[in-house]
């Protein structure tokens, strides 16, 4: 009876921690789109740094109350992550820019695979046939909801393969490192969050300026902006926390197929706020496709065999031996 109990308490847990990363990324979307859309800040990389300084204010004031315990995270690795997520943040702003809307959704659609093959080749995970056609499935379902025109040009490329790298290591970065060195998604944030906004906040004035031709302190900032702004930053705490907790309860790929679910919210909103325009026969054709891969996934990675790590053990650092916050891995690897 106590393991069945154990297992309702942990899908409960998972259902909540993808419930809260869904709610909050499709919240900040909308916001920044407003943001961006009514007010005209177009200023995406310092908004970013923004993002994580705010988180690191959150991650400050829960450490002086003690919800967050002392905890180590050698420098190397920690520049390591931030090279990863800054170099994800900046590739992905400019592979916008430079690719069509068709060639940039088909390289987002591409950090599965990527994701997969460094569980392959770094954790000796292995995939069942169902699991590999299941997240096929999903891509495809995606793909047939975002991708429509396609053109592709060198320098448009090369910024959406560092794109997809980038991102692709530094999700996989944050599962590696939760196990490594038993962080949980706070003490985890609490490294990186300070690192990422000083460098964003650095070389995100540049960046924008270079993307858009405006200067940041230029901006007309008024009471609606600012309020944007505000709402933008405290959404965006949530959403780098929820985003931590799911890759360390489950995997980076996990996290990117089930994640295309927001995707289809996304989708599903814009019909009611912009009309049926944004919600044609094709668009409903590869959201049921898509879901459909999603449900197929669950299940299929969940069985035994599903997906598995081989024999394998991942250093552990001593820090395992003392008691840490809070969302605990799961140290087979399995979801």
């Amino acid at each position: 009876m106590a393991p069945a109990s154990k297992a309702d308490k942990k899908a409960a847990v998972d259902a909540a921690a993808w419930l809260f990363n869904v709610v909050t990324s499709v919240g900040i979307i909308i916001v920044n789109k407003a943001l961006m859309a009514t007010y005209g800040f177009s200023f995406a990389t310092t908004l970013t740094g923004l993002h994580f300084a705010t988180t690191t204010l959150m991650t400050a004031v829960l450490r002086w109350l003690g919800y967050i315990q002392p905890s180590h995270l050698p420098f190397s690795e920690l520049l390591k992550f931030v090279l990863f997520a800054n170099f994800s943040i900046v590739g992905m702003n400019v592979s916008l820019m430079w690719n069509s809307v068709g060639f940039y959704q088909i390289a987002k659609l591409t950090m599965i695979p990527v994701s997969c093959l460094l569980e392959v080749v770094f954790d000796k995970i292995r995939y069942s046939r169902d699991t590999k056609l299941s997240i096929a499935i999903v891509l495809l379902g995606v793909g047939v909801c975002t991708v429509t025109d396609v053109s592709v040009n060198t320098r448009g490329f090369v910024a959406a393969f560092i794109a997809v790298w980038s991102t692709s290591l530094q999700q996989y970065y944050v599962h590696f490192l939760q196990r490594k060195y038993a962080l949980g998604s706070f003490n985890l944030l609490g490294h990186t969050a300070p690192a990422q906004a000083m460098s964003l906040l650095l070389v995100g004035p540049l960046l924008d300026y270079w993307l858009t031709n405006k200067r940041v302190d230029r901006y007309d900032y008024n009471m609606g902006s600012l309020m944007f702004i505000l709402i933008s930053c405290s959404i965006a705490v949530g959403t780098n926390l929820s985003q931590f907790i799911c890759i360390g309860r489950f995997t980076a790929v996990s996290f990117q197929v089930l994640g295309h679910m927001k995707t289809i919210l996304v989708l599903t909103m814009g019909f009611f706020f912009f009309g049926k325009e944004s919600l044609n026969l094709q668009v409903i054709f590869g959201m049921v496709i898509a879901v459909v891969g999603m449900i197929w996934y669950g299940n299929a990675s969940s069985k035994p065999g599903g997906k598995e790590r081989r024999t394998h053990s991942l250093p552990v650092s001593r820090q395992q031996k003392h008691g840490t916050l809070s969302e605990s891995t799961d140290p087979s690897g399995k979801d």
